[in-house]
């Protein structure tokens, strides 16, 4: 997975912005375009019919330029030194008759992004998301890679951008397809985003693909009422789950409830024991969800299989002001917060829970610089959330992000386009064209 370089030694950001003028995507006015053109000859016109004489291109005869042009960095010095031979242009009439299923088994590799854009080549191109042979090939290869989903509404209308990883590209989505009620982003999982909210006083529950542009309204719950919700998708099954916590409504508990897209209806399950809650969000990883409580002090964690709930007896780190339960790869549980009780004194760290021993542990600390960028003030709200060991960070009245690379011990910013504001609501989102609303 092609994961942002370490922007600690340069401190440079990542990420520029980029629009796809053909398909579902346009371009985007809220992001920062960060293009920047070479100087001093770092440009050259490579077709044969600008050079004039004739020349041997034979590699063997070609003159390799060994010192670095002035005004070029390392990446156009690498291209500029490389050998230059003629193009070679294929005839229109080998292309199309390249067969069906290694045409499919091309364009599956390519980026999700850019195949809405290819779909304006042919019509034969035009029709590959209706194609169950290319669904096939695409579902089959390696994913993309993660993305980040920034989610807001402009004058009621609601508004999406995404942040690809791998290109380091932002993309606009339109999210105009949309029902015109209240409603915020609940998460996404497996190619899937799931929003809930009031359809006037009747609490809704949506599930649809960004990229297909396929919607739905879940059914009613048996408490239809506003709760917690996170989705779960099993791509091997081919299918998705939606779980309600326990909440508190009047002077009651409601119970647990579980959507599964294979029944196309709500189950009720135990009503979890009676704890003090934490407002952070919750986390789900090895089928299990995690909540963070105050008393008892500990995890509230719900089995999924048994729909059974079951409390472990985890102590937080002292001193921790807030704290967000993060899910990484496998049984991977990373806890992040902040330590200190004076704003001189407080720093950004990550633990990871000990199942053994049912105890944090702590693995990273954030960089002082990137804790004092991050959050200004002591007391000012950040956000933070998870997928396959990347954990990241946004803060309101900031235009970027801070990632961290778990495995890799990696910090970098992601630029260009507003991640965190006062209406802003940020997930990770892994782009699937065959991610299934039924």
């Amino acid at each position: 997975m092609d994961v942002p370089r370490d922007s600690s030694e340069s401190g440079s950001e990542v990420g520029n912005a980029s629009s796809v003028e053909n398909g579902v995507f346009g371009g985007d006015e809220r992001c920062i375009k960060q293009a920047s053109s070479p100087r001093g000859g770092g440009s050259r016109n490579t077709s044969p019919m600008s050079r004039s004489g004739s020349r041997n291109t034979s590699p063997s005869r070609q003159k390799v330029v060994k010192t670095k042009p002035r005004g070029l960095d390392e990446e156009t010095l690498a291209t500029f030194c490389k050998a230059v031979h003629a193009d070679v242009q294929m005839e229109d009439n080998i292309w199309a008759m390249l067969p069906e299923d290694l045409l499919h088994e091309i364009l599956a590799r390519v980026p999700p992004f850019h195949i809405l854009r290819l779909r304006s080549v042919c019509k034969r191109w035009n029709s590959l998301l209706q194609d169950i042979s290319f669904l096939k090939f695409h579902s089959s290869v390696p994913s993309h890679g993660p993305c980040l989903l920034s989610f807001w509404k402009n004058s009621q209308t609601p508004q999406c951008s995404v942040f690809s990883l791998p290109l380091k590209s932002w993309y606009r989505i339109p999210f105009t397809f949309l029902p015109q009620w209240a409603f915020w982003l609940v998460g996404s999982s497996g190619g899937l985003v799931c929003f809930s909210g009031q359809d006037g006083l009747t609490f809704k529950t949506l599930v649809c693909n960004p990229l297909t542009q396929a919607w739905r309204t879940l059914p009613s719950m048996h408490y239809n009422h506003q709760r917690q919700l996170i989705m779960v998708v099993d791509r091997l099954d081919r299918s998705f789950k939606v779980i309600a916590t326990t909440d508190i409504f009047g002077d009651k508990s409601l119970p647990t409830e579980v959507y599964d897209s294979k029944t196309d209806s709500w189950s009720v399950h135990q009503i979890m024991p009676a704890v003090n809650l934490c407002s952070s969000k919750m986390a789900y990883c090895d089928s299990k969800l995690y909540l963070e409580t105050l008393s008892p002090l500990g995890l509230m964690m719900y089995r999924l299989g048994t729909g059974q709930w079951e409390h472990i007896p985890a102590k937080f780190p002292r001193s921790l002001l807030d704290g967000y339960l993060v899910a990484g790869t496998r049984k991977r549980l990373f806890l992040v917060g902040r330590i200190g009780l004076y704003s001189t004194l407080q720093s950004m760290r990550i633990w990871e829970l000990d199942h053994a021993n049912t105890m944090w542990v702590e693995i990273s600390r954030m960089p002082p610089k990137y804790f004092r960028a991050l959050l200004r003030l002591s007391a000012e709200r950040f956000e933070c959330f998870g997928q396959d060991n990347l954990i990241c960070f946004t803060s309101w009245n900031q235009g970027k992000g801070l990632l961290f690379d778990v495995d890799k011990k990696i910090w970098s910013w992601i630029g260009g386009c507003a991640l965190q504001s006062y209406n802003n609501q940020v997930c990770f989102y892994e782009p699937k064209f065959d991610a299934s609303i039924y």
